[in-house]
Parts: C-alpha cells; structure tokens; sequence
C-alpha cells in the first residue's frame, strides 16, 4: 500500500486514492455521525483510514456543514451526583460521536433555564440536551416552534423528543421489593411535583401497593424536593408520626440519604428497624455504612440515545424512549422487625 509522506496529516484523498474510490465515498463511510456501513467496501476503507493514520478534522468538516460540532447541555446543578453523571455520559457519547459536549447550570428556575438556553444557542451548538424540564415548563414549546433540535434527558414534557428511565417500572419496582420483604407499611419521599420522575415514580409505586391490596395513604406519600436536607425534612415528618412507617422508598439516593440521617438522628436501625430504597445508585450509596437498596438508571443507555435522537432527522411528532431500570438489593432492605 502507498503511504503519504512522512510527518504530514493524512488527508481523505490519500485514503481515497489508497483503496481505489471517491473522496466523497471515503467521507460518507468515515462520517461516525450516520450508521455504519457493513458493505465490503466500507469495512476495506475503515480498515485502510485506520492503517494510514487518518483523523477526521471536526473543525473543518464542522465549518463545511455550518455547523460548530458542539452540543449544548443543561443541568439544574452540577453539584448533584446524578445530573454529573448524566452529564458525563452526554459527554462520552457526543465524543464517540465526534462532537464536544459544553454545559450550562440553571437550578431549577425556569427563567435562569431560558437564559441559559439562550446563552448556549448564541454560541451556535448544533442543538441542546435539557436534563431540566418541568411539566409546567414552556421552553420545551419554544424550542419546538422554533424548529432548535433538542431533546430532554432524565425528564420529559411528554411532548418533545426524550429520552429517559422507566421512572413509572422503576418506582414499581422498588416498592415491589419492600412488599416482597414483607412490609406493610411503606411511606414514600417523592421528588418536585412538576418533574414527570416524580410523578412516575410514585405512579409506579401505587401500582405495586394497589396490587398488593395495600392501600394508598396520601399522607404518607410527602413530595419535596430532590436534595439531601429534603430528605431529612421528610423522614422528620414521616419518623415523628405515632405510625411511623417500617419502610420507606425515596425518588432519588440524595433523598434516602437524607431519610437515613433523619432515622440515624433517631437511634433507628437500618435495615431492621426501618428499610429504606433509593433511586439512581449514585456510587456513594453501595459505600455507606449500611449499603443502600436502590433502583439503578442506565446513564450510559439514556446519554447514547439521547445523541441518537438529537442528531438523527425527524418528521415531527414526540418520540419519547425509555431504558429500563434495574433494583440492585442492598442491606438497607429487610424484612420488617417482630
């Protein structure tokens, strides 16, 4: 096989001229941004391009397209261990993809969340990921009407392209367990009200409780927010009460770990005094001191078809995809005590 010249980059016509096709060929077979080619003469000239050295030039390809090969991210907070961990996917996947990831913290307000948009689009990203919808939320339609690619992660409106956990099988799955352990009494943290996880976590939940003919205590299903103080507001009001609970499912792990603080606080043992699953399984949670019950979501799933769903042409209408979690049992969970 002909090589180029020693010391300089390997151009597309030096791959096209060493497997005996067209440059726009090579160009179409080495784009990572569509599917892979398993034609013969796809696999030839992989295998070629990657014998010769050659690097796609996002930049200048970018350039070509008018486009910037950079994708926009929004998260209410870093500082929360699982929009990190979101993030970190979105980044991983936009990278194998030939794309970099920027992103921006709005909280949970819905005008820090429009200015950040805008602050993303003013640097031309090729679309946005939005890890902060709120059902009450208009950006979402903007985006739409304006015609701006996006997509929400982690959450969704119901209405744009999402993708996201089962949040509705994955609360199911985690009051499942508690009622499989054999408890009765199971009390609930919900996260915000106007985010679709919550409401489908506890969806989920009230399904494994109606099924089980248990039934529905509203009073015992506390809605608050997703941060660890929520938390220990909310086993506060739920482990003062007369009938506390025996178990207790929390939407997120940050919310569990605030319920364990409020149960520590009360000399109550984890485990067998109280059981407590959370959600997420952040890599704190398997290292605490009892480790914690919670339901997996597959960050990894959620990033790689969120990519899909941005970068792929559309004909309109919501498509909206769900990865399926997993219960990962921890001692945290056990039957109840007597």
């Amino acid at each position: 096989m002909e090589r180029t010249h020693a010391g300089a980059p390997v151009t597309l016509k030096d791959v096209a001229k060493a497997s005996g096709v067209s440059v726009s060929t090579v160009s179409r077979i080495l784009d990572d941004r569509t599917p892979a080619s398993r034609s013969e003469t796809a696999q030839r000239v992989r295998r070629i391009a990657e014998e010769l050295g050659y690097r796609r030039n996002v930049f200048a390809s970018s350039l070509r397209r008018g486009a910037t090969a950079t994708i926009g991210v929004l998260v209410p907070r870093l500082t929360d261990t699982v929009m990190a961990l979101m993030f970190q996917a979105i980044e991983g996947a936009a990278s194998r993809r030939g794309y970099f990831a920027v992103v921006a913290t709005c909280g949970d307000d819905p005008v820090d969340e429009r200015r950040a948009t805008e602050t993303l689009l003013d640097r031309n990203v090729d679309g946005v990921i939005l890890a902060t919808a709120r059902l009450d939320d208009e950006l979402p339609a903007s985006l739409r009407a304006r015609d701006i690619p996006h997509v929400l992660a982690l959450r969704t409106d119901r209405i744009s392209p999402s993708s996201l956990g089962d949040d509705e099988t994955g609360g199911y799955l985690a009051t499942r367990h508690l009622i499989d352990l054999g408890h009765r009494d199971i009390a609930m943290v919900t996260g915000p009200w106007f985010t679709s996880s919550a409401r489908d976590r506890r969806a989920g939940a009230e399904r494994a409780l109606r099924e089980a003919g248990l039934a529905v205590d509203d009073s015992r299903m506390v809605s608050v927010g997703y941060g660890i103080d929520d938390g220990i507001e909310a086993g506060t009001r739920l482990l003062d009460r007369a009938d506390r609970p025996t178990a207790v499912f929390a939407a997120n792990d940050n919310l569990a770990v605030g319920v364990l603080t409020a149960a520590s606080g009360r000399g109550l043992r984890i485990g067998t005094d109280l059981s407590i699953v959370g959600y997420n399984d952040i890599p704190l949670v398997s290292r605490l001191p009892v480790p914690l019950s919670s339901v997996r979501t597959p960050f990894e799933q959620i990033a790689s078809t969120a990519l899909e769903l941005l970068l792929s042409p559309r004909e309109g209408g919501s498509d909206i995809r769900m990865a399926l979690p997993t219960l990962i049992p921890r001692a945290s969970t056990a039957p109840p005590a007597g």
